[in-house]
């Protein structure tokens, strides 16, 4: 998922098929009245008068325009849906919203506490590095950083973790712990452990090891700088402050060992750009007196305290923040005392334990998965659920030309909360839509509230016409990390439902007695609020996405006018560059679009059913059973020859990119790579073999004695098309666009490289086909036991050679690719080895 694979191009349809109206779209707009002078009587009007009346306010309207700048009614597409929030409901109040209130809930440094709420306090730590000589701040997770590993080892999701960071010689781990007292604020009270070991003496380090740990106001309160220290000699007190949400609130730093302190302060609602402020405060230090020190100063007001703590390795510090502090000074001590030294390393102690308790019994791993492969799995699920982030800000809307203000390309939305696990904390550490219906399928067997939690906020953002945006970059911390010219969001375009399955899996598991009495209740009382939602958001795909003839469909926002793409890409469908048909056109239809809504039809029929629903659930249920018509499915997307799904659509295969010479803006020539079509494209088949020819085979469409399923059986084990001792390859070898560049650019993505979602995704397809009858049962069940200790082998293995769970991983020698610590969907592994599927 590199940056540029998240940009969107084409622009949005409404239900009715007609363009998006982003002006006066209210019926109840409001116009000026003249007032009636002093005395005037008022009249009694005859049914007649009102209908002359009537005639001329619509004479008057047809021939005047309202004044834009007098009038502001909001666009339909940054409209919120007229429905309930989910978050709004009873059991996300309370004790549920208390309990998760602090968190690590910024995935995009290397250590960040947040609360879950707008313009929050926040908390992080940073440190010296040493690159090429040079010392360099760490801060926000980044692989220039070069980092030999880092990333949670285990992590809850609600009150503990721990993480370790490998920076050349230094090895940090981080810890963190939530408390709550019956005198502590709301949301508790929270301890940081910071520990700082060598493994070899660095001569550029000189063995001194230089900490920062810094609060922060985003709304920019000032807070209390520590003067002095406790009655304990090893308890300084580093700042106060005093909150509407907690209260009143103090942090403290206690430590056995030596070390040298300095502290800053700035002033500042920039506080992304605090690695910058940080470094440029030092170095001022540095050129003025020789040494690495904070400057002791801090401005009026400062928002933002930071404090350096540098020590020889090794060292430990622990870090405490205490609210509410109206009781007496002997119990805030105790307090203190329980969030540090010997008392926090029991509390540690104990969660970790509980950690591993649980994993247990979530997963139930056989005994065939090793110690190595466990351990793997726990940093998996512990980066998973370590990554969850909170975010606050306004999505930007795309505007088509005929629609731009003021030379603004963009609308924003309203203003809204996300709270959502993430696909990479270095790369992608935001919200993405279709990823966390994967993240999903772990985080609701590990904990179901959390997992409502986040499909609530995610449907929250739903917009009027049923609408998502498939990519949130909420706030300035995480638009920080993504180039401007990938931020807007394009109203045409989706992305795969897939929390539609992750909620039927609740319906299942409540079948299947897999929760508690209370958890039913609040499944149930989701789902009968959501059902609005998931209707809507069904119904915006079913109409905005269909295709010429009933029961097709084709992603919208592919570039049909492109020049310099050999084959456009279908960013809205997950699979970026997979090829599709060469020519975009309306004539287009998608056979993975096609199995998504069949998915969502049917997890919308259950749901519907749960819900008893009978009249909803029946219209669900007879879409689902169009398209899972075997006989309609093979018409439209079979090549009888190769037993392969295909699209269809305007294709040629005589395409390549070639070097020409064209006219630059400023009249010079430019050389560029170009596309060059050597044949006219025909409405056909498009012959490419992949993960899109076997979206009927994991939707388990396919009938289990059908020759179809073995020939599909076939493209799966066979190496020239898609069998690799590393797992399944995204695109066949002999596909004409196998590992070719799509621009100059633009390296092969979805073309050949292995897929953890995708894998993970076909084995369960080859789960179910080896336990129902069939001919086949056998040999789907010999290719799954291989496929799947190949994926968990290649995982395990590099990650002990690299530390790292990776985006995707190379066909030819398994190596990890893409973007590292890609611990969304890639920690499917987890349930891999668990052999855990849906069993709906």
């Amino acid at each position: 998922m590199t940056q540029i694979s998240r940009r969107n191009t084409r622009h949005k349809t409404t239900s009715d098929g007609q363009s998006p109206s982003y002006g006066n779209t209210n019926p109840r707009t409001r116009y000026p009245v003249t007032r009636g002078r002093r005395g005037f009587t008022p009249l009694v009007f005859s049914t007649f008068t009102i209908l002359i009346l009537l005639l001329l306010i619509g004479f008057y309207m047809s021939n005047y325009s309202i004044n834009p700048a007098n009038e502001t009614v909001k666009p339909r597409v940054v409209t919120p849906l007229p429905s309930p929030k989910l978050m709004d409901l009873p059991m996300f109040q309370g004790e549920h919203k208390e309990t998760l209130y602090w968190g690590t809930y910024r995935p995009h440094v290397y250590f960040g506490i947040r609360a879950r709420t707008p313009q929050s306090l926040l908390a992080g730590l940073m440190w010296l590095g040493v690159k090429d000589g040079r010392y360099l701040m760490r801060h926000v997770c980044q692989d220039s950083d070069e980092l030999t590993t880092y990333g949670w080892t285990h992590h809850n999701g609600r009150d503990y973790g721990r993480q370790v960071l490998v920076d050349q010689k230094l090895v940090l781990t981080t810890s963190f712990l939530k408390s709550k007292e019956e005198e502590s604020g709301y949301g508790g009270d929270w301890a940081v452990r910071i520990e700082a070991q060598s493994e070899v003496l660095n001569e550029e380090m000189e063995e001194i090891v230089h900490l920062f740990f810094y609060v922060a106001d985003e709304g920019g309160t000032a807070l209390g700088l520590g003067k002095g220290t406790s009655d304990n000699p090893d308890d300084f007190l580093l700042a106060f402050g005093s909150r509407s949400d907690v209260g009143d609130w103090q942090l403290h730093l206690e430590s056995k060992e030596k070390f040298e302190f300095h502290y800053a302060g700035f002033k500042t609602h920039h506080i992304h750009n605090l690695s910058e402020l940080v470094q440029t405060n030092i170095a001022s230090q540095a050129r003025t007196t020789g040494r690495l020190q904070l400057s002791d100063t801090s401005d009026h007001a400062s928002n933002i305290l930071v404090f350096q703590v540098s020590a020889m390795a090794p060292f430990k510090a622990d870090i405490a923040f205490v609210t509410k502090l109206s009781g007496s000074t002997s119990r805030l001590k105790e307090r203190i005392r329980i969030l540090t030294g010997d008392s926090l390393s029991s509390h540690f102690e104990q969660k970790q334990e509980q950690f591993d308790d649980k994993f247990q019994r979530c997963f139930d791993m056989a005994d065939e998965i090793n110690h190595e492969a466990m351990t793997v799995a726990k940093a998996a699920l512990g980066n998973l659920l370590g990554g969850i982030g909170y975010f606050y800000g306004q999505s930007k809307i795309s505007l088509p030309p005929s629609k731009l203000v003021h030379g603004d390309n963009y609308i924003s939305y309203w203003p809204a909360e996300l709270y959502t696990a993430v696909p990479s904390r270095p790369f992608f550490p935001r919200g993405f839509l279709w990823d966390e219906g994967f993240h999903q399928l772990l985080i609701r067997r590990w904990d179901a509230n959390i997992s409502l939690d986040i499909i609530g906020h995610w449907l929250d953002l739903m917009n009027a016409d049923g609408w998502i945006p498939r990519e949130q970059i909420l706030g300035a911390e995480a638009s920080s990390k993504v180039p401007s010219e990938f931020v807007l969001q394009h109203p045409t375009n989706g992305n795969p439902p897939r929390l539609f399955l992750v909620l039927r899996e609740f319906v299942c598991g409540i079948k299947k007695d897999k929760f508690s009495a209370s958890q039913v209740n609040d499944i149930s009382t989701f789902l009968h609020r959501a059902f609005v939602r998931l209707d809507a958001w069904y119904k915006w795909f079913n109409t905005t996405q269909s295709g010429k003839d009933v029961g097709t469909y084709f992603w919208h926002g592919r570039d049909n006018v492109t020049q310099h793409e050999l084959n456009p890409k279908s960013l809205s469908s997950g699979l970026d560059d997979y090829p599709r048909a060469s020519h975009p056109s309306e004539d287009e239809r998608h056979v993975d679009l096609r199995c998504w809504m069949h998915l969502a039809a049917d997890c919308m029929s259950s749901i519907s059913e749960f819900l008893e629903d009978s009249h909803i659930g029946k219209v669900y249920s007879l879409t689902a059973k169009l398209l899972s018509d075997f006989d309609l499915l093979n018409q439209i997307h079979l090549d009888n020859t190769s037993g392969a799904y295909s699209d269809y659509g305007n294709h040629t295969e005589k395409l390549r990119l070639s070097w020409q010479m064209v006219e630059s803006a400023g009249g010079y020539p430019s050389r560029e790579l170009l596309r060059e079509v050597l044949e006219k494209p025909v409405l056909r088949l498009v012959p490419h073999i992949g993960y899109v020819s076997l979206f009927p085979f994991m939707g388990r469409l396919i009938p289990a004695d059908s020759w179809i399923l073995e020939k599909q059986l076939d493209l799966i084990s066979d190496t020239s098309t898609l069998w690799t001792k590393f797992g399944l390859r995204s695109l066949a070898k002999t596909s004409s666009i196998y590992m070719k560049r799509n621009t100059e650019h633009d390296a092969p993505y979805w073309r050949g490289p292995i897929w953890m979602n995708m894998n993970y995704m076909i084995l369960s397809a080859l789960n179910y086909y080896s336990q129902v009858d069939g001919p086949y049962r056998d040999r789907a069940k010999k290719i799954y036991t291989q496929l799947r200790n190949n994926l968990i082998q290649n995982v395990v293995e590099d990650y002990k050679q690299t530390g790292f769970l990776w985006e995707q991983y190379d066909q030819k020698k398994g190596k990890g690719k893409g973007a590292r610590l890609f611990t969304g969907w890639t920690s499917l592994i987890v349930l891999i080895m668990a052999e855990s599927y849906s069993e709906c």
